[in-house]
């Protein structure tokens, strides 16, 4: 039965990246096929790709989803980092994450600013809430645009320097192509990409598609289960439409090769996809869990960032490639000095 802690590494915190490597071409990027450990660079990323190859891309939009507010029952301070919009009793709730959690209680009045307020509906043991704005979500995306701030990785340390670099990270922590969705959290594995890599893809002909999975604040959660068995998955709306279904189910059809860029895109297919491995179109939210031993249906490269030691994300990279694989890939790449997390280095990792 396997273990939270078999999932365990030791990881320098000085690997943890604070900060975009530019330019992007030069980014590192390992390349994990057959029995060997490469490394390379991002700008070669096409040299390991095919004709007709077919990259999966989560264009989900971040938005501004790190609020402040008072408690107007007894004036305390609160930060809450919104998770995921969810319907209920024909009225729309956000899930967020706050703290300091003790503070607040059902039915306390939130004013985040003189013209915009949210009420505690729910509250659950682990600090999230669940609240209802006084607006609808029209307004909602201009208030956050107006008063939220870009919710960075806990990871990502900005003390002393709030003013200065929150401006950069709202062009660092979105994709170029984001364009759908109200993501809380980055899929970063497409933060690499700007339109010279994307020029040298059209170049060999290697087509793109785009899902969308609003990433959650969840993904940042520890896995706080002793047992794998006993962890229950965050959960996040994706869709997958028409067209981008029968681009993959043609491309399988034809033999060519999935690939993922990001584990978001990946948890997508593998969600979408019957027991013939065939993609459906969906709009539904997920729970997917991914851990060894998976049957990957879909998939047959993934590129995605480096990750959390005990993640869930590195037990989907272990699902992958194999845990004794995926462990010497991390090994390899903590000692040739490789960033790790949201604004980190990449990796091409070919299905085991």
């Amino acid at each position: 039965m396997l273990k939270t802690s078999d999932f365990d590494f030791d990881l320098p915190e000085k690997l943890i990246a604070q900060t975009p490597f530019f330019p992007k071409e030069k980014t590192k990027m390992l390349v994990s096929k057959g029995p060997k450990i490469l490394d390379a660079q991002l700008i070669n990323l096409v040299d390991f790709l095919q004709e007709g190859d077919v990259m999966v891309f989560n264009d989900a939009r971040v938005i501004k989803a790190k609020l402040s507010a008072k408690i107007l029952r007894n004036s305390a301070q609160l930060e809450f980092n919104l998770d995921q919009e969810n319907q209920g009793q024909g009225e729309k709730f956000w899930n967020a994450l706050c703290r300091p959690a003790k503070k607040v209680l059902v039915g306390d009045s939130l004013e985040i600013a003189p013209d915009f307020f949210a009420e505690v509906k729910e509250k659950s043991d682990d600090g999230t809430i669940r609240i209802k704005f006084d607006c609808d979500s029209e307004d909602l995306v201009a208030k956050l645009e107006k008063y939220g701030s870009v919710p960075l990785p806990p990871y990502i340390k900005r003390d002393g320097h709030a003013e200065l670099v929150e401006a950069s990270d709202q062009k660092n922590y979105q994709t170029i192509y984001a364009a759908k969705g109200m993501a809380a959290a980055a899929p970063t594995a497409g933060l690499h990409f700007n339109e010279n890599i994307f020029a040298t893809l059209a170049a060999k002909k290697i087509e793109k598609v785009f899902v969308t999975l609003n990433v959650g604040a969840g993904t940042f959660l520890p896995v706080r289960s002793d047992f794998l068995k006993d962890h229950k998955m965050h959960s996040e709306f994706f869709s997958l439409s028409t067209e981008a279904a029968q681009i993959i189910n043609h491309a399988k059809k034809n033999g060519k090769r999935i690939v993922a860029v990001g584990t978001t895109s990946l948890r997508v297919l593998e969600s979408a996809a019957d027991e013939k491995g065939v993609v459906k179109p969906m709009n539904m939210h997920t729970q997917i869990f991914i851990y060894p031993p998976y049957d990957f249906k879909i998939v047959d490269i993934l590129m995605t960032n480096f990750h959390l030691p005990k993640s869930t994300l590195f037990m989907l990279i272990c699902a992958f490639v194999g845990k004794e694989r995926g462990f010497e890939i991390y090994n390899h790449a903590i000692s040739q000095q490789y960033r790790f997390y949201s604004y980190g280095d990449s990796s091409l990792l070919f299905r085991s």
